[in-house]
């Protein structure tokens, strides 16, 4: 049997020099596929409810987000801007996410209402497509 190569993913980061590039490896090696062209994380440390929850910690696909000295941490290089964590805040705009898309559309969510709709609006757009798609509209003879 082949063996299994083990990945410090935090020591790949610290010797990088061109950090996109390693940034791109890291998230490959983890299976992980980057959508956005570039994003931001912030949590407000003074409404953060971490020490009674924790669950951004729990939900971060990366493990981006860390507990330590009595806080939420973040290791903004591992961060994807997935919004996850934001959805499962329970204190509204205490994290704030916002990442730019390829098309150069730039979103910023701070609570769950608008992460839910960001992901109805683009629902709506793929059931949209779908249909168009099926029933093509006819071309007169």
């Amino acid at each position: 049997m082949g063996e299994t190569k083990s990945i410090d993913i935090f020591q790949m980061l610290l010797e990088s020099s061109g950090k996109r590039s390693r940034r791109h490896e890291v998230l490959e090696s983890l299976g992980i596929k980057e959508y956005f062209s570039d994003g931001s994380i912030e949590i407000d440390k003074k409404t953060c409810r971490g020490v009674d929850c924790q669950l951004c910690i729990k939900v971060c696909p990366t493990n981006a987000l860390y507990w330590s000295y009595g806080q939420v941490n973040i290791i903004r290089d591992l961060c994807i801007h997935c919004t996850a964590c934001v959805l499962v805040c329970m204190v509204d705009d205490c994290i704030k996410v916002t990442r730019r898309r390829s098309s150069d559309r730039v979103e910023s969510f701070s609570n769950p209402r608008q992460v839910f709709r960001m992901l109805q609006s683009i629902g709506s757009e793929k059931r949209l497509d779908v249909v168009n798609r099926i029933f093509q509209p006819r071309r007169p003879f």
